[in-house]
């Protein structure tokens, strides 16, 4: 029986699959390992920069804020990172409208241009001085790719899969913790949306500590830890599918 590998193009099922057509696993399958990417990013970028990389919330507060007090040195700061997020999400809407939705391409492009900015910031961190400029362009380029990550899951899981903030993710997990606990009824799909909106809470926070405790350890040197999590998700279903055929190959099925 002739083994021949298995194409990209059909089996990067954890991103192609959009909307309707995306199973429980494909969605918690990218919930655990975006999740864990966005939780990494946003606490290595802040003891690196000082800057979260994933909180929109908090720097319209800061602009809110520096508006009223007149700082505008801050204000210009907040409005660029609110800005680059916005860019990162536009970009990857362009990208996947002019692609195709049911193209890989229109998936793996985004991603691939996040793991450039991560291997970028591992590559030249090093350099970082602590100067207003380059705070921007580092910590910039990292609230770019988080847009774009954001908005890519929001895409192909039907905006169900966030995986850059929280507070949605614990409204909507008090909203489906009261339907469970309506006497009399048992609801399996709220059990299945409780199940995702746990495993992208618990893997953003335990991104958040793995890249706090790696950084801290090994500074920009972290960030090669994102590039491997894109490459995982990047190469999953390709690798996992290919594996499937060797050994149903050895057992001659």
């Amino acid at each position: 029986m002739a083994f021949h590998a298995v194409p990209f193009e059909l089996y990067i099922e954890m991103l192609r699959h959009v909307g309707e057509k995306r199973s429980f696993r494909n969605n918690l399958r990218i919930a655990v390992l975006l999740c864990l990417n966005a939780g990494f990013i946003n606490a290595a970028g802040f003891i690196a920069f000082k800057v979260l990389t994933t909180n929109v919330t908090g720097h319209a507060a800061l602009l809110a804020v520096s508006v009223a007090s007149s700082d505008f040195r801050i204000v210009q700061m907040a409005a660029l990172w609110l800005l680059l997020f916005l860019l990162g999400a536009l970009s990857t809407g362009m990208v996947i409208s002019k692609v195709g939705r049911e193209k890989s391409a229109a998936y793996y492009i985004p991603i691939l241009v996040i793991l450039c900015i991560a291997l970028s910031v591992a590559v030249f961190g090093h350099n970082y001085s602590r100067s207003i400029g380059q705070t921007e362009l580092f910590a910039g380029g990292l609230l770019f790719a988080m847009g774009m990550q954001n908005a890519l899951v929001s895409v192909i899981s039907g905006s169900i899969v966030r995986t850059t903030h929280l507070t949605g993710m614990f409204t909507d997990l008090g909203l489906d913790l009261s339907l469970l606990c309506a006497p009399g009824k048992t609801d399996q799909a709220a059990k299945k949306r409780v199940l995702l909106r746990l495993t992208i809470i618990s893997f953003f926070l335990l991104g958040g500590i793995i890249g706090g405790v790696l950084f801290l350890r090994f500074s920009f040197h972290a960030f090669y830890i994102p590039v491997f999590i894109l490459l995982t998700a990047l190469f999953y279903d390709y690798f996992r599918m290919n594996i499937i055929r060797v050994i149903r190959h050895e057992r001659g099925e």
